[in-house]
């Protein structure tokens, strides 16, 4: 039976359908963890192939639809499990503060991923039909990570499981539609999107760490505790640096990719922020600044390889 959204008395509570709020739903904030990867593959692509910008574009639009779709799967789930309220931090609070239909919002996840597996037959016919496949593992992820009796993101594997669907398999396919083939050189290349990827939820799960130690996740982050997970973040932005280096001085990379070190600043404010701090919003900016950090990090890496094969 669906769960029916009460009239709150909370202050932050106002009914409202306007598209600001569906626009919110979609957590915009997040959608880059989608855009980073399909322009890292390509980027690699370019070395070896030109581009087919029409694969590039339906690529790009059905990789931000699947996010989105995933951000609204979870907004669904996490709400019918009682974890969301009109005073949850990083939501799109279109459920619990503006009295959406709960069953409208899943409904239009499906939605975008029925416009997504269309935009994968235009995608198959220019590539494989092998990626068909690939492709409904990728959405069945998607939806399992908040969806079904035993939600990917309530165990200590959400990084995991997000970091190598929208990290690195992402890179890989947005390389194989341009190329036909996957090689060890963009496997390499994708590693920190990876890392980084699953950055991004776990500095989720940190902010989080209360909440949802009181509702029974068993997430990475509590099982570490809120300062190992604060250390293994700081760990896994040290590693996405470092790998960077270790790939040019193999010479894998030119020396152009090194300009992702720019970003350092924006991972070092994003570890920092965390230190001492216990309250959501508090944390708010330290998880903003590592969502930033993965984006401007794939960013620069897809500018240096781009100026790699220019120079």
């Amino acid at each position: 039976m669906e769960t029916q959204l009460q009239p709150s008395s909370s202050p932050l509570y106002k009914k409202d359908n306007s598209w600001r709020v569906w626009w919110q739903l979609t957590r915009p904030h997040t959608l880059t963890a989608a855009f980073v990867p399909v322009l890292l593959g390509t980027a690699l692509a370019m070395e070896v192939t030109n581009i087919h910008f029409g694969l590039f574009l339906a690529m790009l639009i059905a990789s931000l639809l699947i996010q989105a779709a995933t951000n609204m799967f979870n907004e669904y789930y996490d709400f019918k499990r009682g974890l969301d309220n009109e005073h949850s931090v990083g939501i799109g609070g279109a459920i619990v503060r503006h009295g959406i239909n709960p069953k409208t919002i899943l409904n239009l996840a499906f939605g975008l991923y029925g416009v997504s597996a269309l935009i994968g037959v235009y995608i198959c016919l220019n590539s494989s039909w092998w990626l068909a496949a690939v492709g409904l593992i990728c959405m069945a992820a998607g939806y399992f990570y908040t969806g079904g009796p035993k939600p990917i993101a309530y165990t200590p594997f959400g990084e995991i499981v997000a970091g190598f669907f929208m990290g690195l398999m992402i890179i890989l396919i947005a390389f194989y539609i341009q190329t036909g083939t996957v090689t060890v050189h963009s496997i390499l290349v994708s590693i920190p999107s990876f890392i980084l990827v699953g950055a991004i939820l776990l500095a989720n799960n940190i902010r989080d760490l209360d909440g949802d130690k009181e509702f029974g996740r068993k997430t990475l982050a509590i099982l570490l505790g809120r300062k190992g997970a604060i250390y293994l973040l700081s760990g896994m932005f040290v590693i996405s640096y470092l790998w960077i280096l270790i790939l040019v001085f193999w010479e894998m990379l030119s020396f152009w990719p090194v300009i992702v070190a720019l970003s350092i600043p924006k991972a070092v404010k994003a570890a920092k922020g965390f230190i001492g701090k216990s309250k959501p919003m508090e944390m708010m900016p330290a998880m903003k600044a590592t969502a930033q950090t993965n984006t401007i990090f794939g960013f620069l890496l897809s500018v240096g390889l781009f100026l790699g094969y220019l120079f």
